[in-house]
């Protein structure tokens, strides 16, 4: 793990894991730092890994890039496990299925979440932050649905879209 890299701006951050190796990024924004005001995730990516997302299995084998404290409190599973979610039901389609619907684009083969942890980390690629950002703000049409279904703090309505709103770092408590 990278317990002693600073994930500052400037730094280098090079990938070597199951799905991508020599990728290289420079972190040039302050950790934690949106360049975009479109963009106000309600959640850290260590807050979604603490909170049960991807079944456990996501970043398995990718931790080495990511702040060693993000994994500390991380509820993860060699295989996915469906009760480590934190509405504790399966939430995830393969990635065959993200492939097929274009949802994976380069240099992120995981997708969004990928794509966010290197954004919340400081890394910018003009083109694809912009793809990413309007395919999370047009995410929440499923928080619409929620407050449009759903009584008033009944948090057990609905549990496959609130996972998915909390794995593209939106409140599912809404």
């Amino acid at each position: 793990m990278n317990d002693c890299m600073p994930f500052s701006i400037g730094t280098r951050v090079c990938v070597n894991d199951k799905m991508q190796t020599g990728y290289c990024y420079d972190l040039v924004a302050p950790i934690g730092m949106a360049s975009d005001d479109n963009f106000t995730p309600y959640y850290t990516p260590k807050e979604m890994l603490e909170m049960g997302v991807f079944e456990g299995k996501y970043c398995t084998d990718c931790t080495a890039e990511f702040p060693h404290d993000w994994f500390e409190n991380a509820k993860q599973s060699d295989t996915p496990n469906p009760s480590l979610n934190y509405f504790g039901i399966k939430s995830r389609q393969s990635l065959s299925v993200w492939k097929q619907k274009g949802w994976l684009i380069d240099p992120d083969p995981r997708g969004w979440f990928q794509w966010y942890c290197r954004y919340y980390l400081g890394r910018r690629i003009q083109d694809v932050d912009a793809w990413q950002i309007k395919r999370w703000r047009a995410f929440s049409r499923h928080a619409g649905q929620i407050r449009a279904n759903c009584h008033p703090g009944d948090v057990f309505c609905r549990p496959r879209q609130r996972q998915a709103l909390l794995q593209w770092a939106y409140d599912p408590l809404i």
